[in-house]
């Protein structure tokens, strides 16, 4: 699938003001695109980026992609779309799951039918570690975000649009994460608020998911889903890193309890897709399941799961960094560079 390329493509990013949206804007626009439209809700945050990156290339569009008219409007033209708007705070979307519905699930839906009726080449549609085995409405909606993304691929095989999803991690200083409340907190000389130190999570950086997703549209059979393979830390090593990479040494935490609807641990693989997936050295593919709703061959036949390895891919199980690690991946970012440099 290498045929399809971003050098003198449309490319409309969709929540593309955010920190992956911002990200990808820049990637594709050294890649050679001809336009790049950027599609969200926020003016102000359109505004500077207008003025961030000052290329003519950018065409900002104000819409909701609740909105079909809206999406209609920027989708049609468009050779290539990365779909990333979405609702993704946790508690947010534990007090409001109709809200994550509406965004994740039904707004989804919008750009991927706009996509298909509008000839798109590809949409990359970008998923979580909370959609396997999720227990917050936020994983629960993009897991459904997942299988509509899927479900669509299947229903449109003869389609020239190739739908595909990727799933990744906590991506390190994105925009509420947790490492920016850190450096924040060692700045003001507050103790580190932590849920619990004991909990993993995945690591990555922007420059990474944008890596993966990069994969993904070049790679992509309808109805993909890749994960890229990533190191994981607990919140306390991922603490003790931040604090003595920045000069504060043994920092005091203070242990607040778990947020409404959080996991010990996350998974970018259940242990059922980890044993179809396909392992490409530093990403895992797992191919849709193209299969109809004609029953019969497995009510007289059965089905068999494909051999390999039948544990799920968690941030419990992957490559555990001790502080030295972690303090390693922190120096590839360019808040943590920036920082230091001013030091």
């Amino acid at each position: 699938m290498t045929h399809r390329q971003i050098k003198d493509s449309t490319v409309t990013i969709t929540g593309g003001t955010g920190s992956f949206g911002s990200t990808m804007a820049k990637f594709v626009l050294a890649e050679g695109a001809a336009e790049v439209r950027i599609f969200s809700r926020d003016e102000a945050k359109q505004d500077a980026m207008r003025h961030a990156l000052n290329d003519s290339r950018l065409r900002f569009h104000i819409g909701d992609v609740r909105n079909e008219r809206s999406v209609d409007q920027v989708v049609r033209g468009t050779d290539l779309v990365f779909h990333a708007a979405a609702l993704k705070q946790v508690p947010s979307c534990e007090f409001f799951p109709l809200e994550a519905v509406a965004t994740n699930v039904q707004g989804s839906a919008n750009v991927l039918h706009a996509s298909i009726e509008h000839g798109v080449k590809s949409v990359v549609c970008l998923s979580t570690d909370k959609a396997v085995y999720p227990i917050n409405a936020m994983g629960m909606s993009k897991a459904l975000m997942e299988k509509t993304a899927m479900s669509i691929a299947r229903n449109n095989l003869d389609s020239d649009t190739v739908i595909s999803v990727t799933r990744y991690g906590n991506v390190m200083y994105s925009r509420g994460s947790v490492i920016p409340l850190f450096v924040s907190q060692l700045e003001a000389g507050r103790p580190l608020t932590v849920t619990d130190p004991n909990m993993t999570r995945f690591l990555m950086s922007l420059a990474e998911s944008v890596d993966l997703v990069r994969y993904a549209f070049s790679e992509a059979s309808p109805g993909d889903l890749f994960v890229r393979k990533a190191p994981a830390s607990t919140v306390e090593t991922l603490l003790r890193a931040v604090s003595r990479l920045l000069g504060y040494g043994e920092p005091e935490v203070q242990v607040i309890g778990s947020r409404h609807g959080e996991k010990l641990y996350e998974s970018l693989l259940s242990s059922e897709e980890r044993a179809l997936a396909e392992d490409r050295g530093g990403y895992f593919r797992v191919p849709l399941d193209s299969r109809t709703l004609d029953y019969k061959p497995f009510v007289d036949e059965g089905t068999r799961l494909a051999a390999g390895d039948d544990d799920a891919y968690t941030s419990h199980s992957t490559q555990r960094l001790d502080v030295a690690g972690v303090e390693e991946l922190l120096l590839q970012l360019p808040e943590i560079q920036a920082i230091l440099a001013h030091r």
